[in-house]
């Protein structure tokens, strides 16, 4: 058994390195900062477009306040985001490149679908269409979502993603 122990420790170690958030090999499009186990840049984890489209996402079609008529939106799911960045709190600031930031619930990522849309209409999302990224609920999924709570809640134009405690 004590054999056993030292390979079984090899393995949680290995295992562990599994999860380490790699370095971005193009263009930075978001930051998270905070408490993170998995910070890949100076203490933050930063992601570039690939990273984030090779995470668990949604695509979905629905009416928002901002899109005329049903569009398509997809992109990673807000849970595997924070969960790539090893991200622990109870409340993110989302900041837009226009200096706009909304306080937003850690639970809207872990109890709703909420995606960081980089797609819009299947194509990458520029900043003049609210892109690189922007926070989209599930109003396809729940229509009690569709109002002004969470239009506030719905960043676009998203730069970086700060979580607190």
């Amino acid at each position: 058994m004590k054999r056993a122990l030292p390979l079984l420790a090899v393995f949680l170690l290995a295992g562990s390195q599994v999860v380490a958030l790699e370095p971005p090999q193009g263009e930075v499009i978001l930051t998270i900062s905070g408490k993170l186990d998995h910070p890949n840049r100076d203490g933050q984890a930063v992601f570039d477009l690939a990273m984030l489209e090779a995470l668990a996402g949604r695509a979905a079609s629905m009416e928002t306040p901002w899109t005329e008529g049903e569009i398509q939106f997809s992109g990673p799911l807000l849970r595997a985001v924070l969960a790539a960045a090893g991200a622990h709190g109870q409340e993110m600031t989302v900041k837009a490149l226009n200096g706009y930031s909304a306080d937003v619930p850690v639970n809207d990522a872990y109890g709703l679908d909420t995606m960081l849309a980089t797609r819009i209409a299947g194509k990458p999302m520029s900043v003049r269409e609210k892109g690189p990224l922007m926070l989209v609920y599930p109003f396809d999924q729940d229509a009690s979502l569709y109002n002004e709570r969470y239009f506030s809640r719905s960043v676009w134009q998203i730069q970086s993603i700060e979580v607190a405690p």
